[in-house]
């Protein structure tokens, strides 16, 4: 149960594919627990997925209900080991970022419609149907598991765009 820092590009480690997690341990179950911690301590984060912590499991936290606007019907707070997208249907060209590109947004084709199954740290199998937003976030964490980040999902360079920089409160803009 700690926060850690997020890994950022280029480490090799968002590049690699994660190995499966497979036996639900104490080192399972703590890692669980960091994804969520540094997920919900990192502003603007909705999900994080292991290798963005350092490790290199097929794992990952994701929590849309935090957005200041959250999609209907979300399903709150998910952490999933192994998980697989069992089916996907539709498609959109969105706007995404990601804590470890904090450089760049990217405009990305996803799926708008997923269905994802995978093990919850009690061990329960879980099957979440993820539509719009939730659906895109799913997506955007399980890429990281396989190695790929938004980076790589862009179909040009002209769909890559430095992040706007806002000054913190109190702070001048220079």
């Amino acid at each position: 149960m700690a926060v850690r820092d997020v890994v950022p590009y280029p480490a090799r480690i968002l590049k690699s594919v994660a190995e499966p997690v497979g036996e639900l341990d104490t080192d399972a179950k703590a890692l669980a627990d960091d994804l969520v911690d540094t997920m919900y301590d990192s502003p603007g984060c909705v999900g994080l997925a292991a290798p963005q912590i350092g490790v290199p499991r097929r794992a990952f936290a994701l929590d849309v209900s935090v957005m200041r606007k959250p999609p209907e019907g979300n399903h709150g707070l998910v952490v999933l080991f192994d998980p697989q997208i069992v089916l996907a249907t539709g498609g959109e060209l969105k706007r995404e970022g990601c804590m470890s590109v904090p450089e760049y947004t990217c405009d990305v084709r996803r799926a708008t419609d997923v269905v994802v199954r995978g093990t919850t740290p009690d061990g329960e199998v879980r099957v979440v149907e993820a539509t719009g937003f939730e659906a895109r976030a799913f997506q955007h964490e399980l890429d990281h598991l396989d190695g790929m980040l938004i980076l790589d999902r862009v179909a040009a360079r002209s769909d890559v765009f430095r992040r706007k920089r806002y000054a913190n409160k109190g702070e001048h803009l220079k």
